[in-house]
């Protein structure tokens, strides 16, 4: 069962222990974060980054106490994996289409055929590639 509490309860925590900043992210995704560690039980704040004055995206850092660094790396990679569940990655393995080659071989410069490394001539129109 999981041990929710509000902004106001994680504030009142963390007002006289040591807090430690565990990631910085853009505002939307940090407040995102925030809810995922407060619906988890585990009490954390946002605190301003000011290190950038010109031309940084506004960013806000993720504080909490250093013994709850490893929950909330749970909850990261449990976040990551449902969004990698959700939208995929690139690093999937597809089909190819018509004309496409894996990347670790290289088509023909005459014909596009896939050429092996271990070939020195395409295997279809003959051209010497090695």
């Amino acid at each position: 069962m999981l041990l929710t509490m509000d902004r106001k309860e994680a504030e009142q925590l963390l007002a006289d222990v040591e807090v430690v900043p565990l990631l910085q992210a853009p505002i939307a995704d940090a407040k995102e974060l925030l809810a995922a560690c407060l619906d988890a039980g585990v009490p954390a704040v946002l605190g301003r980054d000011d290190h950038c004055t010109t031309g940084c995206a506004p960013k806000l850092m993720l504080l909490a106490r250093p013994e709850d660094a490893a929950r909330v790396g749970t909850l990261l990679r449990e976040r990551f994996g449902r969004l990698v569940a959700l939208e995929g990655t690139l690093l999937e393995p597809r089909a190819l289409g018509p004309g496409e080659t894996p990347d670790d071989v290289l088509p023909c410069p005459a014909c596009g055929t896939a050429i092996p490394d271990d070939v020195s001539e395409c295997p279809d129109c003959g051209l010497g590639v090695g």
